[in-house]
């Protein structure tokens, strides 16, 4: 047999929640590096990272076999009383042989959270043999219902149990799980184990039910359980484990464990053969927009943008100084059949149906909608829907910026929202898509430098006092990481070098730095689907009872469906909340648009730094720079929220941009075509948009190569 001829099929990822301390690529790497055809994932009830594994492994060669370590209810899920012997779940592991293995794996998975959550997210038998087709199941790890029985010596009923699972699954598709990390009782289990396989001809397979990466993390391992706890590590009753064997070992490591049931080896290469899962990613699949009679999406979508425009031209040549229709005119339609030309072409006309209705709902109730953000500003089609109040014309932005045609992806539009009432417009379009559509997104915290040094120092049982010392020497800093600390900051790179409790403390901390720590809802994403969301995804249990998708927005991305992001944004409430105060009090029906963008007062309170409670224009530092902008028109205003950001800052751009602006330093463009591109900016690259529009004009790129470039420029 090949020193390579093994396959684990029973691994815990970080996104086994503070009980599993590998991390996917590490792990894919590793199998690789070691010749496995294949490793499967088994998190514990949930599949956060399924996307995540599946996609990397097609990275590296390495097939994906995708799976779950779920929680059996002794009786039925719906039941909450815990049983007389306190069994509150068995582990049992599944594994998707196929596609439709995979979709049956999302949706025990789903009802585990939905229907069955009870401590854990449970399933039962009956909800097994409903959705058992394209499974694969092991029969578990020394919490599993089969290794209780045997542990106490009811043969009898685990025979019973195991024929059960056999009967409904498939002679081919049920398998005894033989593990061996050096547990007291665990050489008589195995025993009993292959007397059962002998008596029922089950095949046994060797797994390791791995929760750590090498033998020297079973350390780190054990400090993850005290944080997942609230334990001390010397506290005498603490969950632990009884062995450091649970780590992701090689393939000769387990050849030795097993050398007595060779065949135990030999079914994980079988197993992984017969597992072939396909996710299609790359596709598109968005909801059915329903159009009135005799429309089609794209002629419905043109009669709704014609008429904007009317709209918004009558607007501008109303309200806008200057503004001239007969002269603009023909550049509005212009730019707006361009878009919707590249819009039909692409497939996207549901798309932008969609996002119009459910603005159009939020208005028509009253409900605050944000000017616009992102990328979305630059599309004419979102300005005339009203999807967007910002005139793209206007500021020069660039349509392919927001959708390119030259790289086909979903348009991606965020909208804002009175935080009081983005609820009911998330209501609506559930009550409108379906509520087995729709959903709210997952996101992940992470143990960040400062937070993982804290957790690991209570973990440890070393005084507050002592871990905040240290905690406090990481530099506050966006995307800090302990190994930039270290660079940074000498007593914590001095630390880290001596023998000690700090030392200790930070070579944990960094072994965990960037795992995940615990999931929650993401602040503003919901996905909205075709076809219930079981059919894509696995669902989870929110804090509030809710159902929230088990993927993140990047592999929600990946799969392709539709994501919106529904922001409640608290200065849109007080915005609204003052023009209703002015309303009540002066009796002035007064709206956004009325007010001016050129008033001399206002932007003397700006040149003060007076903007306590202006959105974005309110920190410590973002105050000091205006004292020395004094911005006098908007767009100031505009390219100082741009370069406030940590790249810009830290290199020197904006005292740059201020001195240019005074004055104190002279404006050179390096070649004259420049200049039309930069002379807002004072010369200086301020904007994406400029960056595209240098490379159309120097270089000949079209628009929609000219934002790939953007995007590999980062």
């Amino acid at each position: 047999m090949s020193s390579t001829s093994f396959v684990h099929l029973h691994v815990h990822s970080e996104y086994s929640l503070l009980d599993g301390a590998n991390r996917i690529d590490a792990l894919l790497k590793r199998a690789r590096e070691w010749g496995m055809p294949a490793v499967a994932l088994t998190d514990h009830g949930n599949m956060f990272g399924a996307i995540k594994f599946y996609r990397q492994a097609q990275q590296v060669g390495v097939k994906p076999i995708l799976g779950c370590e779920v929680y059996m209810a002794p009786g039925s899920r719906f039941d909450r009383n815990t049983p007389p012997r306190g069994e509150r779940a068995y582990h049992l592991t599944l594994l998707a042989r196929n596609t439709q293995g995979y979709k049956n794996l999302i949706k025990l998975v789903s009802a585990g959270y939905l229907e069955g959550f009870y401590y854990h997210p449970r399933i039962d038998k009956a909800l097994l043999a409903d959705h058992a087709e394209g499974l694969i199941v092991l029969s578990g790890c020394w919490n599993s219902e089969l290794c209780q029985l045997l542990l106490k010596g009811e043969q009898a009923q685990a025979e019973q149990v195991a024929c059960w699972y056999r009967e409904v699954l498939g002679s081919e598709n049920y398998y005894l799980e033989i593990q061996d990390q050096g547990l007291e009782g665990q050489q008589e289990l195995n025993a009993a184990l292959l007397r059962l396989s002998e008596k029922t001809g089950i095949p046994l397979v060797a797994t390791n039910d791995c929760h750590y990466f090498d033998l020297e993390d079973a350390q780190v391992h054990d400090v993850l359980l005290c944080i997942q706890t609230g334990k001390g590590i010397n506290d005498p009753k603490r969950l632990r484990f009884s062995s450091n064997q649970f780590y992701f070992k090689s393939p000769a490591e387990m050849q030795a464990l097993f050398r007595t049931c060779p065949a135990s080896i030999e079914q994980t290469l079988a197993i992984a053969e017969r597992c072939a899962v396909e996710i299609p990613l790359g596709q598109t699949f968005l909801p059915r927009y329903t159009v009135p009679d005799g429309f089609t999406l794209d002629d419905y979508l043109e009669k709704l943008a014609w008429e904007g425009l009317e709209e918004r031209l009558r607007f501008l040549e109303k309200r806008e100084k200057g503004f001239s229709r007969r002269q603009r005119e023909a550049y509005y339609r212009q730019r707006l059949a361009e878009e919707l030309q590249i819009i039909k072409k692409m497939g996207y006309a549901g798309y932008f149906l969609i996002v119009w209705d459910f603005v159009r709902y939020a208005r028509e109730q009253g409900i605050p909608v944000g000017p616009g953000r992102g990328s979305a500003a630059g599309s004419l089609l979102a300005y005339v829907l009203r999807i967007t109040d910002l005139d793209p014309l206007k500021y020069d932005l660039i349509f392919e910026r927001f959708l390119n045609p030259e790289r086909v992806t979903l348009p991606d539009i965020d909208i804002d929202f009175c935080m009081e009432r983005r609820d009911e417009v998330i209501r609506y379009v559930t009550e409108k898509y379906g509520k087995e559509n729709v959903a709210q997104i997952i996101t992940f915290g992470k143990m960040l430098a400062k937070g993982v040094i804290r957790d690991v120092g209570r973990a440890l049982d070393l005084p507050y006092g002592e871990v905040d010392k240290i905690a406090k020497l990481v530099p506050a800093k966006l995307n800090m990481t302990l190994e930039r600390a270290m660079q940074e900051e000498p007593r914590l790179k001095e630390l880290a070098e001596q023998d000690g409790t700090g030392k200790t403390l930070l070579t944990l901390a960094r072994k965990l730095e960037g795992m995940t720590r615990h999931a929650s809802t993401h602040a503003a994403g919901v996905v909205i689907s075709p076809q219930p969301l079981t059919e894509f995804l696995p669902l989870y249990r929110g804090t509030q009872g809710e159902a929230i998708t088990q993927f993140p927005m990047e592999d929600i991305e990946a799969l392709g469906l539709l994501k919106i992001d529904f922001l409640g944004l608290r200065t849109l409430t007080v915005i609204y909340r003052t023009l209703e105060l002015i309303r009540q009090g002066r009796g002035e029906n007064l709206t956004l648009d009325q007010i001016p963008l050129d008033d001399k007062a206002t932007y003397q309170l700006l040149s003060e730094a007076r903007t306590f409670g202006v959105f974005q224009l309110e920190s410590q530092g973002l105050r000091e720079i205006l004292q020395k902008l004094r911005p006098e028109v908007f767009e100031d205003l505009i390219a100082l929220v741009a370069l406030y950001r940590p790249g810009p800052l830290g290199s020197g751009m904006v005292d740059e941009f201020i001195q240019r602006k005074h004055g104190k330093v002279p404006i050179v463009y390096e070649v004259p075509q420049l200049e039309p591109i930069l002379k807002e900016t004072y010369g200086v690259i301020v904007y994406q948009e400029q960056v595209m529009k240098i490379a159309s004009t120097l270089a000949g790129f079209s628009l929609g190569a000219a934002d790939l470039l953007r995007r590999a420029m980062g």
